[in-house]
Formats: structure tokens, sequence, C-alpha cells
């Protein structure tokens, strides 16, 4: 998607971290590039504000949902973590103790 105007920061690119500004998962100069085409672009304002929306949406309907306490304790311990390298195959197996406590 592109707006037709020029930004420094391309709406096509903006669109594909929206999720990521919403969350809160950027850093700070990207967060202020993404906030700074948001001012600039009413398009991509106005999927920002679509995509927020529904955010707001799902947390209200979903958020109360919270995982038993066993499927918590099965998760914690079969968390294992792969890491592959360029030019081989290192495997990185991570351990979690559980701990239950009342």
């Amino acid at each position: 998607m592109s707006c037709g105007d020029h930004h420094e920061t391309d709406c096509s690119e903006v669109l594909n971290e929206v999720w990521l500004f919403l969350d809160g998962e950027c850093d700070g100069d990207r967060k202020e590039l993404l906030r700074q085409h948001l001012d600039e672009c009413n398009p991509c304002l106005q999927e920002y504000g679509l995509d927020e929306h529904l955010k707001a949406l799902l947390a209200k309907k979903c958020g109360g949902d919270h995982a038993s306490t066993e499927f918590k304790e099965r998760l914690r311990a079969q968390i294992r973590r792969t890491v592959v390298e360029q030019g081989g195959v290192t495997v990185e197996t991570t351990t979690v103790q559980v701990e239950l406590t009342e």
C-alpha cells in the first residue's frame, strides 16, 4: 500500500510494523520514525486505527482467559530452543526446573 506521497519511511514498511508499534516492541528511534509517518500519512493512520481497535477488542474479549496451572507447568517442562547456524547445525537445549509453590 502506498498513499502516493513521498515519506522518509515507506507505507508498506510502516504497515508491516504496525503491530510491533502497537505492542511497544520498537526501539525509540524506530518508534519515532513510525509515529512521524503516521502523523503525515492519513491512509496509514486509518489502517493503524483499525489495528488498534482490533487489538482493544481482542483484549476485551480474550483478556480474562488464563492458562491453567497444569498447562503452564507442562509448557515450562517442555521448553526447548534450537539454533540453526549457517554452515552447520547447533542445537541448544534449555533446561527448565519447575517449582511448585502454594
